[in-house]
């Protein structure tokens, strides 16, 4: 099997062409690739399908590194669109791609930076989902032993937001990892 490790804004990624290849991904599979010692390492693996309909390019699937599906990675979905130009795949500047959560247009600029439009963000916290009684602006939330204050948004997956006064210094991976999953 032919794939590219690619990198964006601090999410790496395995990105497979099955368009040209026959491949076939059990969570299992994706969980033993994903690993960082002793596979591939990757958080997502994206796999560039034949599109479902022919009023698009190409069906975008994405895989969190534990095997699940998910509907959208917007630094995927960048990556998604530099592979298929670098492969070949298309030479489109404005790529149209289905995924799990609909469709959505990806745009190569003339100095191939490529911009996404992630659609309408949804801050309703049982569509997140996220655990609370009514959307507020923040949270007050524990995670890793600390109270944080924090935002959370779906683009098509949970995010939470956390400001932080440095980046370089913050405690993302502890934080990240006491949030736990809703």
């Amino acid at each position: 099997m032919q794939f590219s490790k690619m990198h964006g804004l601090g999410n790496d990624f395995m990105v497979v062409d099955a368009v040209t290849q026959n491949v076939f991904f059990s969570p299992e599979l994706i969980r033993r690739l994903s690993d960082r010692h002793l596979g591939v390492g990757f958080d997502q693996l994206l796999v560039v399908e034949p599109p479902y309909d022919p009023e698009l390019d190409f069906h975008y699937r994405i895989f969190n590194a534990d095997g699940s599906e998910v509907s959208q990675c917007g630094n995927g979905a960048r990556c998604f669109a530099r592979f298929v130009r670098l492969k070949g795949l298309t030479n489109k500047r404005d790529i149209r791609v289905s995924t799990a959560n609909g469709r959505m247009v990806l745009s190569v600029t003339e100095d191939e930076l490529v911009r996404v439009n992630m659609g309408e963000p949804n801050f309703e916290p049982a569509q997140v989902p996220f655990r609370a009684n009514k959307a507020e602006k923040t949270y007050i939330m524990r995670a890793a032993e600390q109270t944080i204050l924090c935002g959370v948004v779906s683009m098509g997956n949970p995010h939470c937001v956390i400001q932080v006064d440095n980046v370089d210094t913050a405690a993302v991976e502890t934080l990240g990892a006491g949030s736990g999953k809703p």
